[in-house]
């Protein structure tokens, strides 16, 4: 099978670290670890232990590329030469103030520079809560009237999104933006196609994220359709299952409404599945960013490209995996010919420390992804040890 070859796919990894990324994966894979390492580390944190170095040595040198844009340089050169491409984004999170929405749109501005003077990057991102008051997108959500002070901010949240779509559409850089949590994410659609239509008009630039564990999607993606075949634009979408479930059913229950997630995994994948082959049929106006570590689904979006005579290369097609995971996907997708990408978190580790915590979590709530990691790890090891 094509993304089983461990040789191309852990090309990059020296038996050291392929051993470290094996420690680090049975870690996460247990529940149980992954809450007590979370709550040392908060804890040291808070008394100010000195353990970043520890830190980096670990999950930050697994799941991020550096503390800064030029830190990272070396390793988005490195996968080039894999001829996988890669995205970078600056992920601080959890910080939520005027000052700290101001630095994280200077640091995605400098991201667009950065990428439009480097030509082996096309790709940039942003999480929408890190320009713009989380509390103010839901009452915006719910429809709630916004004071004086709350317009102001977020007229100022709005002119961050303009600011940034708009120098991405004057330098050519594609953008990401990112999902949020579903009581949130009205508002942000609603901006990104606002983005869309002024910025889309020749080409995708501007990309929305779809969680395709929503059992609304097809509909959010059938909508867009309509409307960019009358308004005449482009629309860039990024595939993702979800990040949020745990967080998305426990505010249903609490809060006695129906979740907006799919009931099962299998619906979940049936419903991204849909939504590939739906923008897939529709490439004369979607381009799709497929971001998925699951296999059988990027077979089914290789099929379907094989089927409709879709070139390996269609700058409208791309496949997404998060740095320092399934990269027998990325490089063994990269090695025929498919545009492979990885997501490359940046940022000072102190700052980035959420975000490890929420990729150690995710990895710990997904059946079956730690464990296929493993599997990977071993079998190329093993294969090294028999040359």
């Amino acid at each position: 099978m094509l993304l089983d070859n461990t040789k191309n796919g852990f090309t990059l990894k020296s038996n050291f670290e392929l051993k470290k990324a094996y420690f680090l994966f049975r870690i996460i894979s247990n529940k149980s670890l992954t809450n007590i390492g979370k709550k040392a580390l908060q804890i040291a944190l808070k008394l100010r232990l000195p353990i970043l170095f520890l830190v980096k040595r670990t999950v930050f040198e697994q799941f991020c590329s550096g503390e800064s844009l030029d830190d990272s340089f070396e390793t988005v050169q490195r996968l080039y030469d894999k001829n996988v491409k890669s995205y970078l984004s600056y992920s601080v999170e959890g910080l939520e103030n005027e000052k700290s929405y101001d630095l994280s749109l200077k640091e995605v501005l400098n991201s667009i520079e950065f990428v439009a003077k480097n030509n082996i990057i096309d790709f940039t991102v942003f999480k929408p809560t890190a320009i713009a008051n989380s509390k103010i997108l839901q009452k915006v959500s719910e429809k709630k009237i916004l004071d004086e002070k709350e317009n102001e901010l977020y007229g100022k949240a709005l002119e961050r999104f303009d600011t940034i779509c708009n120098l991405a559409h004057k330098k050519g850089v594609k953008m990401l933006v990112d999902a949020e949590e579903s009581w949130i994410q009205d508002p942000i659609d609603e901006i990104v196609l606002k983005m869309m239509m002024k910025y889309n008009k020749h080409e995708a630039i501007i990309y929305n994220t779809a969680q395709m564990y929503r059992h609304d999607r097809l509909n959010y993606l059938n909508r867009l359709k309509n409307i960019a075949e009358k308004e005449k634009f482009f629309i860039g979408i990024k595939l993702v299952r979800g990040a949020y479930i745990e967080q998305e059913n426990k505010r249903a229950i609490k809060n006695n409404y129906k979740s907006p997630i799919c009931d099962s995994k299998n619906l979940t994948d049936t419903n991204f599945n849909n939504g590939a082959s739906f923008i897939l049929s529709n490439l004369n106006i979607f381009s799709l960013f497929s971001g998925t570590h699951n296999e059988e689904s990027i077979y089914k979006i290789i099929d379907i490209m094989k089927l409709n005579n879709i070139n390996k290369n269609n700058s409208k097609i791309w496949f997404g995996q998060l740095y320092g995971m399934s990269d027998n996907i990325s490089f063994n997708l990269a090695n025929k010919g498919f545009n492979a990408i990885k997501y490359l978190p940046f940022g000072p580790i102190k700052e980035v420390i959420p975000y490890l915590i929420r990729r150690a979590e995710e990895n710990t709530s997904v059946k079956g992804q730690t464990s296929r990691e493993l599997e990977l790890i071993k079998t190329e090891l093993k294969r090294r040890k028999s040359i």
